[in-house]
């Protein structure tokens, strides 16, 4: 039986509460949050103990679940490093780089498990790709929301596009050569819409919009490579693959076009998406990492290295506006 304790149970806590609650071999010792308000209709409908000293509830876990504002995710994390303790926490890893690059160190001197919340991993639209060869050379991603005024605390840099920096980090596999970006603080003090567009030492270019100023929501993702699309639909959580018809496709729709080197014969197909609960899913990898000994889906580095990415994006947008000014 593994000790759980979640920091931080407001509108994101309580889905992490609520699915740790339903996986085996888990026992929620505690949680920690200095919101009287929220911690009393924690007690009342989770019949879980608050703690009031964040140590003591380290001390009473294997593993910590860190679920708060990112400026505090540096000293909790670093705290239960240091009394090696696991710990899950949300994306993205830290506030700083500096401050990530130390909880990478603590993490690898104290030899435990660390997973950062990059939940699209875990998105059933995703993972219904996982046997799918995916050498993108040109992407594009559109995630779009309406504003709410929670998470503002960060760029929409840090907010959304993290997201899909990580997924694209995850299926490019290259270093960044490049970076070009435009953002515009429209409802907060920091960007709230931008696009950028990421070139890899490969040649593959990505192409990267993020507004949560939006009138509708969209988590869209487009991969265009030799002889294929793929297309993903987080939101909906819909795939499909549109490419040239091979010899043992199946379940495909096909169809041919005329092109100028010839008739080609096509295939659509659309995977097979399994329904899944995604942040179930990504507590779940964390314990059986942890079980196992295994390399988190999503570790540290991974968190750092979607964070280098978005800071140096975030350094692109200021000294454009700085520049217009």
């Amino acid at each position: 039986m593994l000790n759980v304790g979640v920091f931080g149970v407001g509108h994101l806590g309580k889905f992490h509460l609520n699915n740790w609650k339903e996986i085996a071999g888990i026992k929620i010792v505690g949680f920690f949050d200095p919101n009287n308000e929220i911690a009393k209709d924690v007690i009342e409908k989770y019949n879980i103990k608050r703690f009031t000293d964040e140590n003591k509830l380290i001390d009473a876990c294997d593993l910590i679940d860190v679920v708060v504002p990112t400026d505090h995710h540096y000293n909790i994390c670093m705290s239960a490093l240091r009394k090696g303790k696991h710990v899950f926490v949300e994306k993205p890893l830290a506030n700083t780089m500096q401050e990530a690059k130390d909880l990478m160190q603590m993490a690898k001197e104290a030899n435990v498990k660390v997973q950062v919340g990059h939940v699209e991993r875990f998105n059933p639209a995703f993972l219904a790709l996982k046997d799918v060869t995916m050498k993108p050379m040109f992407i594009e991603v559109h995630r779009l929301a309406q504003f709410n005024p929670r998470g503002t605390e960060v760029s929409v840099i840090l907010d959304l596009m993290i997201h899909d920096i990580d997924i694209v980090l995850s299926i490019v596999k290259s270093g960044v050569k490049s970076i070009n970006a435009s953002g515009v603080a429209v409802m907060t003090d920091t960007p709230d819409i931008a696009n950028v567009r990421i070139e890899f030492n490969n040649g593959c270019v990505a192409n990267l919009t993020s507004s949560r100023i939006s009138m509708k929501k969209m988590r869209k993702m487009r991969l265009f490579q030799k002889d294929a699309y793929i297309g993903i639909d987080f939101l909906e959580k819909k795939t499909e693959i549109i490419k040239l018809r091979e010899a043992d496709d199946k379940d495909a729709f096909f169809f041919d076009l005329e092109t100028p080197n010839g008739t080609k014969s096509i295939s659509v197909s659309t995977p097979e998406v399994p329904d899944g609960n995604a942040i179930k899913m990504e507590l779940e990898s964390f314990v059986d990492s942890i079980i196992n000994n295994k390399t988190t889906v999503v570790s540290e580095i991974d968190g750092y290295l979607a964070m280098e990415v978005a800071h140096q994006i975030i350094e692109k947008i200021t000294t454009t506006n700085r520049l217009v000014k």
